[in-house]
């Protein structure tokens, strides 16, 4: 297999190229060549367009008879993708395109018709000149007045370029970014007053929840205190309260009421005699000596006693009024 790769060929010593026979070949010989459509075209027999770049197996072949400037024409074959129909075309050099031969019609060959048209009317007009020296005239005057209306204008373009070149535009991009820069630091003290505002309203909101939180508090430890204090605390808490109305001396003698149906009356020897409880007099036949020391005793302990109950009772009486 490696043989097969072998480049250089091995020429015997002996070998002669004069002595190989040339291969004697047609001049109209025909060669498949890959190639390209290079115009836009439509076959004549069945209508189907074939777009530029469509890539076909064409026969080449070269053109008997026809030169330009020395350069040979070549001319192509190709079939048609729907009908097989044979279209034919040949290379241009003298405009540096393709002409169509046979087998089918070009399209959008626009430009190279008013190509055409100028040239057609360039001819005319030096036919013209060739024989009539006034036309000649005429058509020089005309030049210059269309040379003059091109300077005009292009007078007008420089003189609008050059307006258009004093424009500042670094001092105009420098100004919008100056006033979007304003606009987004008006727009950030926006957006800190509004948060601001919202902090104090919450400041607000919290420093009123805490309030109402303190007295609900205090309602509720005054509530404990009045439970926690003794029954007769009563007394001083409707006094407080009855003081500040207009009934305050039926709320007095209603205390008074409640507090001798309590405690008793201070002028009743009763009610404070039931506290006192008084020994029985003991048998003065047996010993009158020494139970007559004994009997003043208690009774002065007793007196002393009801004294001391007395003073406290009016001392509370006199707090609660």
């Amino acid at each position: 297999m490696s043989e097969r790769k072998v480049l250089n060929k091995y020429y015997p010593p002996d070998f002669d190229p004069s002595k190989i026979p040339k291969l004697k070949l047609p001049k109209d010989r025909q060669y498949v060549v890959r190639l390209m459509a290079p115009f836009n075209m439509r076959c004549k027999t069945c209508g189907e367009y074939i777009y530029k770049g469509k890539k076909f197996n064409a026969r080449k072949e070269t053109v008997q008879n026809e030169l330009y400037l020395g350069l040979p024409i070549f001319r192509f074959y190709i079939k048609c993708t729907r009908c097989l129909a044979e279209i034919t075309f040949k290379t241009d050099p003298e405009n540096t395109d393709y002409a169509m031969e046979h087998g089918a019609t070009r399209n959008f060959q626009a430009e190279k018709l008013i190509e055409e048209e100028e040239k057609k009317i360039q001819q005319e007009r030096e036919d013209e000149e060739l024989n009539n020296p006034m036309k000649v005239l005429e058509n020089r005057t005309r030049d210059s007045k269309l040379e003059m209306e091109v300077l005009e204008n292009l007078q007008e373009l420089k003189e609008l370029n050059q307006r258009q070149a004093q424009v500042d535009f670094e001092g105009m991009l420098d100004q919008y970014k100056e006033m979007e820069r304003r606009l987004r630091e008006r727009e950030q003290e926006e957006d800190e007053r509004e948060t601001k505002e919202m902090l104090e309203r919450a400041l607000v909101k919290r420093l009123r929840d805490s309030d109402s939180e303190d007295e609900a508090e205090d309602a509720n430890d005054r509530g404990r205190k009045h439970t926690a204090d003794k029954p007769t605390d009563i007394l001083t808490t409707d006094a407080n309260t009855g003081s500040q109305g207009s009934s305050s001396v039926g709320v007095k003698k209603q205390k008074v009421e409640s507090w001798e149906r309590s405690v008793g009356g201070l002028g009743e020897k009763g009610a404070l005699g039931s506290l006192v409880v008084r020994k029985k007099p003991a048998d003065s036949a047996s010993k009158p000596a020494a139970a007559a020391p004994r009997q003043a005793a208690n009774t002065q302990t007793a007196e002393f006693s009801a004294s001391l109950l007395q003073s406290s009772v009016s001392h509370d009486l006199q707090k609660s009024f």
